[in-house]
């Protein structure tokens, strides 16, 4: 948990990269129990396209990520990282939409038999 928030605060503050989306986070780090592997699940809140670069930029900045991360938490190794672009929030929101739409569009169609339905009770 704490590479997890160390990753977030270099990535956020460290990073200059302009291809790394501002809306950027970290989903999930796993490491292995060596401590020599490090994959980070990275969620960018934006397009296909701005995805796939702030995983470029992470990429050419995993040097000084490694770095920054040895200098801050106190690991035997510091880990290979792998950055994997995780578009599980993106889907979640593009879901949640889509369920809010069909909803409201359901919510109008009964209102309308509701109302119909109410003046025959009474």
């Amino acid at each position: 948990m704490e590479v997890q928030r160390e990753l977030s605060e270099i990535i956020r503050l460290g990073i200059k990269d302009p291809r790394i989306h501002p809306m950027t986070s970290v989903v999930s780090v796993e490491v292995t129990p060596d401590l020599k592997y490090c994959k980070a699940y990275i969620s960018v809140l934006g397009d296909e396209e701005a995805g796939k670069a702030t995983i470029q930029g992470l990429k050419s900045a995993e040097g000084y990520v490694r770095r920054e991360l040895a200098r801050r938490i106190n690991l035997r190794n510091t880990p290979e990282l792998k950055f994997i672009l995780d578009q599980s929030i993106e889907y979640g929101v593009t879901m949640s939409k889509l369920i809010d739409q069909v909803t409201k569009d359901l919510h109008s169609r009964g209102d309308h038999e509701t109302e119909g339905e109410e003046e025959e009770i009474e």
